[in-house]
């Protein structure tokens, strides 16, 4: 499977206007916070992959989302090299997990290093045939992801095309998109 991202800084306030506007589906708000980790045998960096165990939670309405990540959801994901110059397209493999603390001691017990740590509160909105997602994350700021999932490379252009025009419907450039993950951002 193929992740197909789109990923620019925004003012939230106003892309939630946008999206209220167009009668984007409001989903629900989530905590994430993700764990990334360096491999004892080759340098994530380099290769450009990733390995994250994520933990994620609803945010419930009055609720804080530090005390939502209580009881958490557990998740493990490999995201492999960028597949192309015109977004953050990526294979992806991910799975759930019983408890995302006994795996990162299963992971240190095998000499991958916990790299960095990346927490965000996470909004989603279905508008036509993609996600859009609100991410307020911790020390970087407001952002705006619009994201497909395609099984063959060969679709990764046209849903490119799609999350494209998803960001101008929502008076956003997708020229102003930002390739970096938001672990590279926070490591700069």
């Amino acid at each position: 499977m193929y992740e197909v991202e789109v990923k620019v800084t925004a003012d939230h306030e106003r892309v939630r206007r946008e999206l209220n506007e167009r009668d984007a589906d409001a989903g629900r708000t989530v905590v994430q916070e993700d764990t990334y980790f360096d491999a004892p045998h080759r340098d994530f960096a380099e290769t450009d992959e990733a390995l994250r165990v994520r933990e994620q939670a609803t945010v419930r309405e009055g609720e804080s989302p530090t005390d939502a990540l209580d009881g958490a959801d557990s998740r493990v994901t490999y995201k492999g090299p960028l597949v192309d110059e015109e977004s953050k397209t990526r294979e992806e493999h991910e799975t759930g997990v019983e408890s995302g603390t006994e795996l990162r001691a299963v992971l240190d017990g095998l000499g991958f290093a916990e790299a960095a740590r990346v927490r965000k509160v996470r909004s989603y909105y279905g508008y036509e045939d993609v996600t859009v997602t609100l991410d307020d994350v911790t020390d970087l700021g407001e952002y705006v992801e619009v994201e497909l999932e395609v099984e063959r490379e060969a679709d990764i252009p046209d849903a490119r095309a799609r999350a494209y025009d998803a960001l101008r419907d929502l008076g956003l450039d997708p020229d102003d998109q930002i390739r970096t993950s938001y672990l590279g951002l926070l490591l700069e």
